[in-house]
């Protein structure tokens, strides 16, 4: 995806990006691949496919809910950073967290976040199910992109979201996970709100994205146990 898709596929999700934000995601890319060469962050290189599948695909969030409100949010997992930093720099009124277990990772944002001046963004070297013990009802929306199946990752992050809250988690295959996930949103006391199924653009790779509403708090025993959820 060149630079003109990449502006005119944005603006079909409802996202006009102005020269500063392009440029800034210019300069994430160019630290993407330096950092890529100290640290396995990623296997999709080329730029143009850095722009389709990480940026682009980040954006996509926006099929689902519309991000241009004071929202708090947190992706768990981020790695490399996405979907949060690009929607850090699309969408800068965002408050945004990014979790990630690798304290590597967790200096490679800290830097790209200081080279791109972003603000209201933090990183939290931490697990997921231990940062969510002791944030509950945090956040306005939790996010996860390809971290594990939707069984495992609602029981991480739903604990974190507030009443009413979202969370929205972006994966490839679904059919099975969507099955499997059924008892723990039960529990959880979530539900689906809506799964927005597509395809990305060129290359035509299958999306989904699964918009969990969190109707009330969570009890108190979930997260369990890493070992405990996997069983």
């Amino acid at each position: 995806m060149n630079l003109e898709l990449f502006i005119e596929a944005t603006k079909k999700l409802g996202i006009s990006l102005d020269q500063n934000q392009l440029n800034k995601l210019e300069k994430f890319y160019n630290l993407l691949i330096a950092w890529n060469e100290k640290m396995n962050l990623t296997r999709i290189t080329n730029k143009e496919d850095v722009y389709l599948k990480h940026f682009y695909d980040s954006l996509t969030l926006m099929k689902v809910i519309d991000l241009n409100q004071e929202y708090s949010l947190c992706d768990i997992g981020t790695g490399a950073g996405f979907p949060g930093i690009v929607l850090k720099i699309v969408f800068p009124n965002l408050k945004i967290t990014l979790i990630d277990s690798l304290q590597k990772r967790i200096n490679y944002l800290n830097t790209i976040i200081q080279e791109l001046d972003l603000s209201d963004i933090e990183t939290i070297h931490t697990r997921a199910e231990d940062y969510a013990k002791i944030n509950r009802e945090k956040f306005d929306i939790v996010t996860a992109r390809a971290v594990a199946n939707l069984k495992v990752l609602s029981e991480l992050c739903i604990p974190m979201v507030k009443e009413k809250g979202h969370f929205i988690a972006m994966k490839a295959n679904i059919e099975e996970e969507l099955e499997n996930s059924k008892d723990i949103l039960n529990k959880l006391d979530s539900h689906i709100e809506k799964i927005e199924t597509f395809t990305l653009p060129i290359e035509n790779s299958i999306r989904n994205i699964i918009l969990i509403q969190k109707d009330k708090k969570t009890n108190v025993i979930y997260p369990r146990k890493l070992d405990q959820i996997k069983k």
